[in-house]
Protein backbone atom coordinates (compact mmCIF):
# COMPACT_ATOMS: atom_id res chain seq x y z
CA UNK A 1 0.00 0.00 0.00
CA UNK A 2 0.98 3.59 -0.48
CA UNK A 3 1.37 5.88 2.53
CA UNK A 4 -1.95 7.53 1.63
CA UNK A 5 -3.72 4.16 1.49
CA UNK A 6 -2.24 3.15 4.85
CA UNK A 7 -3.43 6.40 6.43
CA UNK A 8 -6.94 5.89 5.04
CA UNK A 9 -7.15 2.29 6.23
CA UNK A 10 -5.90 3.17 9.72
CA UNK A 11 -8.12 6.23 9.92
CA UNK A 12 -5.31 8.70 10.61
CA UNK A 13 -3.95 11.76 8.82
CA UNK A 14 -1.31 11.29 6.10
CA UNK A 15 1.22 13.25 8.13
CA UNK A 16 0.73 11.03 11.16
CA UNK A 17 1.07 7.89 9.03
CA UNK A 18 4.32 9.29 7.62
CA UNK A 19 5.70 10.00 11.11
CA UNK A 20 4.71 6.56 12.39
CA UNK A 21 6.33 4.81 9.43
CA UNK A 22 9.50 6.87 9.72
CA UNK A 23 9.78 6.25 13.47
CA UNK A 24 9.12 2.52 13.13
CA UNK A 25 11.76 2.27 10.39
CA UNK A 26 14.29 4.25 12.44
CA UNK A 27 13.70 2.12 15.54
CA UNK A 28 14.00 -1.13 13.62
CA UNK A 29 10.39 -2.09 14.26
CA UNK A 30 9.59 -2.78 10.62
CA UNK A 31 10.46 -5.94 8.72
CA UNK A 32 9.47 -6.18 5.09
CA UNK A 33 7.72 -9.43 4.26
CA UNK A 34 4.40 -10.72 2.94
CA UNK A 35 2.07 -12.02 5.63
CA UNK A 36 -0.38 -14.38 3.96
CA UNK A 37 -2.90 -14.38 6.83
CA UNK A 38 -3.08 -10.60 7.06
CA UNK A 39 -3.30 -10.34 3.27
CA UNK A 40 -6.28 -12.72 3.38
CA UNK A 41 -7.99 -10.51 5.97
CA UNK A 42 -7.52 -7.48 3.72
CA UNK A 43 -9.07 -9.43 0.85
CA UNK A 44 -12.04 -10.26 3.08
CA UNK A 45 -12.38 -6.59 4.04
CA UNK A 46 -12.44 -5.59 0.38
CA UNK A 47 -14.94 -8.33 -0.48
CA UNK A 48 -17.34 -7.40 2.33
CA UNK A 49 -17.06 -3.69 1.51
CA UNK A 50 -17.85 -4.32 -2.14
CA UNK A 51 -20.63 -6.83 -1.50
CA UNK A 52 -22.50 -4.70 1.04
CA UNK A 53 -21.44 -1.15 0.10
CA UNK A 54 -19.53 -0.54 3.32
CA UNK A 55 -17.40 2.57 3.75
CA UNK A 56 -15.26 0.82 6.37
CA UNK A 57 -14.48 -2.79 7.20
CA UNK A 58 -11.96 -4.35 9.55
CA UNK A 59 -11.47 -8.14 9.67
CA UNK A 60 -9.62 -9.31 12.79
CA UNK A 61 -7.23 -12.22 12.13
CA UNK A 62 -8.11 -15.58 13.65
CA UNK A 63 -6.27 -16.14 16.96
CA UNK A 64 -7.52 -19.70 17.51
CA UNK A 65 -9.68 -18.61 20.44
CA UNK A 66 -12.18 -21.08 21.86
CA UNK A 67 -15.74 -19.75 21.75
CA UNK A 68 -16.41 -16.12 20.89
CA UNK A 69 -13.26 -14.40 19.53
CA UNK A 70 -13.28 -11.60 22.10
CA UNK A 71 -9.52 -11.00 22.04
CA UNK A 72 -9.39 -10.51 18.27
CA UNK A 73 -12.54 -8.41 18.22
CA UNK A 74 -11.43 -6.44 21.27
CA UNK A 75 -8.12 -5.50 19.66
CA UNK A 76 -9.72 -4.56 16.34
CA UNK A 77 -12.54 -2.64 18.01
CA UNK A 78 -10.15 -0.80 20.30
CA UNK A 79 -8.01 0.27 17.35
CA UNK A 80 -11.05 1.54 15.45
CA UNK A 81 -12.42 3.48 18.42
CA UNK A 82 -9.04 4.97 19.36
CA UNK A 83 -8.43 6.11 15.79
CA UNK A 84 -11.86 7.73 15.57
CA UNK A 85 -11.29 9.59 18.83
CA UNK A 86 -7.88 10.82 17.69
CA UNK A 87 -9.20 11.94 14.32
CA UNK A 88 -11.69 14.18 16.10
CA UNK A 89 -14.21 14.21 13.25
CA UNK A 90 -17.10 13.23 15.53
CA UNK A 91 -17.90 15.48 18.49
CA UNK A 92 -20.45 12.97 19.79
CA UNK A 93 -19.93 9.20 19.60
CA UNK A 94 -22.75 6.84 20.55
CA UNK A 95 -21.93 3.38 21.90
CA UNK A 96 -23.98 0.33 22.74
CA UNK A 97 -23.16 -2.36 25.28
CA UNK A 98 -22.42 -6.07 25.30
CA UNK A 99 -19.46 -8.42 25.41
CA UNK A 100 -17.77 -7.35 22.17
CA UNK A 101 -17.98 -3.63 22.92
CA UNK A 102 -16.80 -4.21 26.48
CA UNK A 103 -13.81 -6.14 25.12
CA UNK A 104 -12.99 -3.28 22.73
CA UNK A 105 -13.13 -0.60 25.42
CA UNK A 106 -11.13 -2.74 27.86
CA UNK A 107 -8.39 -3.19 25.24
CA UNK A 108 -8.26 0.50 24.38
CA UNK A 109 -5.46 2.50 26.03
CA UNK A 110 -6.15 5.76 27.78
CA UNK A 111 -6.53 8.47 25.14
CA UNK A 112 -7.15 12.20 25.21
CA UNK A 113 -10.69 12.75 23.90
CA UNK A 114 -10.38 16.47 23.17
CA UNK A 115 -13.86 17.83 22.47
CA UNK A 116 -15.35 14.40 21.86
CA UNK A 117 -18.25 13.32 24.08
CA UNK A 118 -19.82 9.89 24.45
CA UNK A 119 -23.37 8.71 24.95
CA UNK A 120 -24.96 5.31 25.44
CA UNK A 121 -27.46 4.88 22.60
CA UNK A 122 -29.81 2.48 24.35
CA UNK A 123 -31.30 1.96 27.77
CA UNK A 124 -28.81 0.18 29.98
CA UNK A 125 -30.86 -1.29 32.82
CA UNK A 126 -32.29 -4.78 32.88
CA UNK A 127 -35.60 -5.79 34.38
CA UNK A 128 -34.10 -6.04 37.83
CA UNK A 129 -32.85 -2.47 37.32
CA UNK A 130 -29.30 -3.60 37.96
CA UNK A 131 -26.44 -2.12 35.95
CA UNK A 132 -25.60 -3.94 32.75
CA UNK A 133 -22.87 -6.50 33.49
CA UNK A 134 -20.95 -5.45 30.38
CA UNK A 135 -21.00 -1.75 31.12
CA UNK A 136 -19.24 0.23 28.42
CA UNK A 137 -20.01 3.93 28.78
CA UNK A 138 -18.53 4.31 32.28
CA UNK A 139 -15.32 2.51 31.32
CA UNK A 140 -15.03 4.63 28.20
CA UNK A 141 -15.41 7.81 30.26
CA UNK A 142 -12.64 6.62 32.60
CA UNK A 143 -10.24 5.93 29.72
CA UNK A 144 -10.83 9.25 27.95
CA UNK A 145 -11.72 11.59 30.82
CA UNK A 146 -14.52 12.85 28.58
CA UNK A 147 -18.15 13.79 29.18
CA UNK A 148 -20.36 10.73 28.92
CA UNK A 149 -24.10 10.25 29.15
CA UNK A 150 -26.21 7.18 29.84
CA UNK A 151 -29.93 6.76 29.20
CA UNK A 152 -31.23 5.89 32.71
CA UNK A 153 -33.90 3.54 31.41
CA UNK A 154 -34.45 -0.10 30.41
CA UNK A 155 -33.97 -0.99 26.76
CA UNK A 156 -37.68 -1.64 26.16
CA UNK A 157 -40.72 0.07 27.63
CA UNK A 158 -43.79 -2.05 28.35
CA UNK A 159 -45.84 -0.02 25.86
CA UNK A 160 -45.63 3.05 23.65
CA UNK A 161 -47.56 4.97 26.30
CA UNK A 162 -45.01 3.98 28.93
CA UNK A 163 -42.21 5.03 26.59
CA UNK A 164 -43.71 8.50 26.28
CA UNK A 165 -44.03 8.76 30.06
CA UNK A 166 -40.44 7.65 30.62
CA UNK A 167 -39.08 10.14 28.09
CA UNK A 168 -41.12 12.96 29.60
CA UNK A 169 -39.29 12.69 32.92
CA UNK A 170 -37.02 15.59 33.80
CA UNK A 171 -33.54 15.12 32.38
CA UNK A 172 -34.31 11.82 30.64
CA UNK A 173 -35.63 13.31 27.42
CA UNK A 174 -32.57 15.54 27.11
CA UNK A 175 -30.17 12.58 27.32
CA UNK A 176 -32.28 10.64 24.83
CA UNK A 177 -32.13 13.57 22.39
CA UNK A 178 -28.34 13.58 22.78
CA UNK A 179 -28.24 9.86 21.95
CA UNK A 180 -30.32 10.47 18.82
CA UNK A 181 -27.89 13.15 17.61
CA UNK A 182 -24.67 11.07 17.74
CA UNK A 183 -22.85 11.31 14.40
CA UNK A 184 -20.95 8.03 14.92
CA UNK A 185 -22.68 5.00 16.45
CA UNK A 186 -20.56 1.97 17.43
CA UNK A 187 -22.74 -0.98 18.45
CA UNK A 188 -22.97 -4.74 18.65
CA UNK A 189 -25.24 -6.97 16.59
CA UNK A 190 -27.65 -9.23 18.45
CA UNK A 191 -29.33 -12.52 17.66
CA UNK A 192 -32.60 -14.22 18.56
CA UNK A 193 -30.92 -17.43 19.69
CA UNK A 194 -31.28 -19.02 23.11
CA UNK A 195 -28.05 -17.37 24.26
CA UNK A 196 -28.87 -13.88 22.96
CA UNK A 197 -27.37 -11.25 25.27
CA UNK A 198 -30.66 -9.34 25.62
CA UNK A 199 -32.31 -12.53 26.82
CA UNK A 200 -29.43 -13.40 29.14
CA UNK A 201 -29.54 -9.91 30.66
CA UNK A 202 -33.31 -10.02 31.17
CA UNK A 203 -33.93 -7.13 28.77
CA UNK A 204 -36.16 -9.40 26.69
CA UNK A 205 -38.25 -12.24 28.12
CA UNK A 206 -38.63 -15.78 26.79
CA UNK A 207 -42.19 -15.07 25.59
CA UNK A 208 -41.09 -11.92 23.79
CA UNK A 209 -38.18 -13.73 22.19
CA UNK A 210 -40.58 -16.36 20.91
CA UNK A 211 -42.71 -13.62 19.32
CA UNK A 212 -39.62 -12.16 17.69
CA UNK A 213 -38.63 -15.53 16.23
CA UNK A 214 -42.17 -16.06 14.92
CA UNK A 215 -41.96 -12.69 13.15
CA UNK A 216 -38.99 -13.95 11.15
CA UNK A 217 -36.44 -11.82 12.99
CA UNK A 218 -32.85 -12.93 12.45
CA UNK A 219 -30.74 -10.01 13.71
CA UNK A 220 -30.97 -7.06 16.09
CA UNK A 221 -29.32 -3.68 16.44
CA UNK A 222 -30.32 -1.25 19.21
CA UNK A 223 -33.63 -2.99 19.74
CA UNK A 224 -34.53 -2.96 16.04
CA UNK A 225 -35.08 -6.40 14.50
CA UNK A 226 -34.58 -7.50 10.91
CA UNK A 227 -35.36 -10.54 8.82
CA UNK A 228 -32.60 -12.39 6.98
CA UNK A 229 -33.29 -10.41 3.80
CA UNK A 230 -32.78 -7.13 5.68
CA UNK A 231 -36.40 -6.04 5.95
CA UNK A 232 -37.63 -4.84 9.38
CA UNK A 233 -39.36 -7.38 11.63
CA UNK A 234 -41.59 -6.98 14.68
CA UNK A 235 -41.77 -3.22 14.15
CA UNK A 236 -44.41 -2.73 16.85
CA UNK A 237 -42.04 -4.35 19.35
CA UNK A 238 -39.04 -2.31 18.17
CA UNK A 239 -41.06 0.90 18.51
CA UNK A 240 -40.94 0.38 22.29
CA UNK A 241 -37.13 0.48 22.32
CA UNK A 242 -35.47 3.32 24.25
CA UNK A 243 -32.94 3.84 21.46
CA UNK A 244 -32.66 6.05 18.36
CA UNK A 245 -35.21 5.33 15.64
CA UNK A 246 -34.12 4.09 12.23
CA UNK A 247 -34.45 7.57 10.71
CA UNK A 248 -32.00 8.88 13.33
CA UNK A 249 -29.57 6.07 12.55
CA UNK A 250 -29.85 6.83 8.82
CA UNK A 251 -28.28 10.24 9.51
CA UNK A 252 -25.34 8.76 11.45
CA UNK A 253 -22.33 6.64 10.58
CA UNK A 254 -23.23 3.24 12.05
CA UNK A 255 -20.44 0.72 12.62
CA UNK A 256 -21.21 -2.74 13.97
CA UNK A 257 -18.86 -5.06 15.85
CA UNK A 258 -19.70 -8.76 15.74
CA UNK A 259 -18.22 -12.23 15.83
CA UNK A 260 -18.86 -15.88 16.51
CA UNK A 261 -20.62 -18.61 14.49
CA UNK A 262 -24.04 -17.80 15.97
CA UNK A 263 -23.79 -14.27 14.57
CA UNK A 264 -23.57 -15.18 10.87
CA UNK A 265 -27.31 -14.85 10.15
CA UNK A 266 -27.75 -11.74 12.34
CA UNK A 267 -24.81 -10.10 10.57
CA UNK A 268 -26.26 -10.91 7.16
CA UNK A 269 -29.62 -9.45 8.21
CA UNK A 270 -28.02 -6.17 9.29
CA UNK A 271 -25.71 -5.95 6.28
CA UNK A 272 -28.67 -6.42 3.95
CA UNK A 273 -30.72 -3.83 5.84
CA UNK A 274 -28.44 -1.05 4.60
CA UNK A 275 -28.13 0.46 8.09
CA UNK A 276 -24.46 -0.39 8.54
CA UNK A 277 -21.81 1.92 7.13
CA UNK A 278 -18.97 -0.05 8.66
CA UNK A 279 -18.16 -3.40 10.25
CA UNK A 280 -15.59 -4.89 12.64
CA UNK A 281 -15.72 -8.68 12.40
CA UNK A 282 -13.51 -11.69 13.03
CA UNK A 283 -11.97 -13.66 10.18
CA UNK A 284 -13.94 -16.91 10.52
CA UNK A 285 -17.30 -15.13 10.77
CA UNK A 286 -16.40 -12.93 7.80
CA UNK A 287 -15.70 -16.01 5.68
CA UNK A 288 -19.02 -17.60 6.65
CA UNK A 289 -20.95 -14.40 5.95
CA UNK A 290 -19.45 -14.19 2.46
CA UNK A 291 -20.15 -17.89 1.95
CA UNK A 292 -23.81 -17.35 2.82
CA UNK A 293 -24.06 -14.33 0.53
CA UNK A 294 -22.35 -15.21 -2.76
CA UNK A 295 -21.72 -12.46 -5.29
CA UNK A 296 -24.53 -11.93 -7.77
Amino acid sequence: MTQSEIAKRLGVANTKAHRLIARATRDGLIRVFVDGEVAECIELEDALSARFSLAFCRVAPDLDEPGMPLTALGLAGATFLKNEIERGEHNLIGVGHGRTLAAAVNRMPSVEAGNTRFVSVLGGFNRRFAANPFDVIHRLAEKTDAEAYQIPLPLFANSLEDKKVLLSQSGVGEVFDIACSASLVFVGIGSVSADASLLANNMVGEEEMGILRDSGAAGELLGHYFQLDGTPAAEAFSARALAPDLHHLARATVVGIVGGPEKVRPTLALLRSGILNGLVIDELTARKVLGEAPAR
